[in-house]
């Protein structure tokens, strides 16, 4: 295989470049944020509403530069990035940080960027054939602030998240925020399909706000499936019908079982027929 390239502030450089210092404020204090992405048929998937995110989160943690990565910007610099290193289909991942000397207090807010991109085979999206094993992380609860809602460096609750998944044999992992209630999995946000009514938390619970999670929310409203944001007890995953989870480069992958519970797919293939179509 070929070495791939990555866009590192604006040069396109092999992906093994040794380019950072320990002073870099994303290493040393998680001071930044990401966006994962997904490249389909050479174009970059939903850039409107990445760029709209990815500005949005930049503003709130006064990262200058955040009118530069608009929705022309993205499309772009990723395009470009993908004829670099001839793929078509891929997960891209846009990392930010603030480019600054100084302790916790920076110097200046100035932006530094990074995009990668990792082949896939997929020209679309698909569902999932096994349904995800998953059961509940209970040692570290996420806070709710605006913070919550921001794909931060600091990721250290869905590296332990991952941990726990693993040492205990699961495909993912329920995630609760600091008032018990249901908040998202380890890297997509969650949907429950309960009495003919589909939930998920609402952004004031302290989950990410996924751009798949804007989709789907939109797909519902098109199509007529009752739909509500809301406060979610996790009891709920005892009586639920469905349940799938979301993200920007899988699109929905559905949930099989949980303890004993066993769900079904029949909204997860509608949806992610409908999502395809896009």
């Amino acid at each position: 295989m070929m070495p791939l390239f990555i866009n590192f502030n604006g040069e396109l450089l092999h992906a093994d470049s040794k380019l950072l210092t320990t002073a870099n404020r994303a290493f040393r204090y998680g001071d930044g944020l990401f966006e994962s992405m997904r490249l389909m048929k050479g174009q970059l998937k939903f850039a409107d509403l990445h760029a709209d995110r990815l500005q949005r989160a930049m503003k709130a943690l006064k990262i200058d530069g955040y009118s530069q990565m608009d929705t022309w910007f993205l499309k772009e610099k990723v395009e470009q990035l993908a004829s670099r290193n001839k793929i078509k289909h891929g997960r891209l991942r846009l990392t930010v940080y603030r480019d600054s000397e100084g302790f916790y207090t920076p110097t200046q807010n100035k932006m530094g960027y990074c995009i990668e991109l990792q082949p896939m085979d997929e020209p679309r999206y698909f569902l999932n054939d096994k349904g995800l094993i998953m059961d509940i992380f209970t040692d570290l609860a996420k806070p709710t602030n605006f913070l919550s809602n921001i794909k931060t460096c600091n990721s250290l609750i869905y590296v332990l998240a991952g941990i726990f998944k693993t040492q205990n044999r699961l495909d993912d992992t329920f995630l609760l925020n600091q008032n018990g209630y249901l908040c998202e999995a380890s890297s997509s946000n969650i949907f429950v399909w309960y009495k003919s009514h589909l939930y998920t938390p609402a952004l004031s619970e302290g989950c990410v706000e996924g751009v798949m999670r804007q989709i789907i929310i939109k797909l519902a409203k098109q199509t007529n499936i009752p739909f509500t944001e809301a406060q979610i007890n996790p009891d709920i995953l005892y009586e639920a019908d469905e349940v799938f989870l979301s993200n920007a480069t899988t699109g929905i992958q559905w949930v099989m079982g949980y303890g004993v519970k066993r769900y079904f797919n029949r909204l997860s293939k509608g949806l992610m027929d409908e999502l395809n179509k896009m």
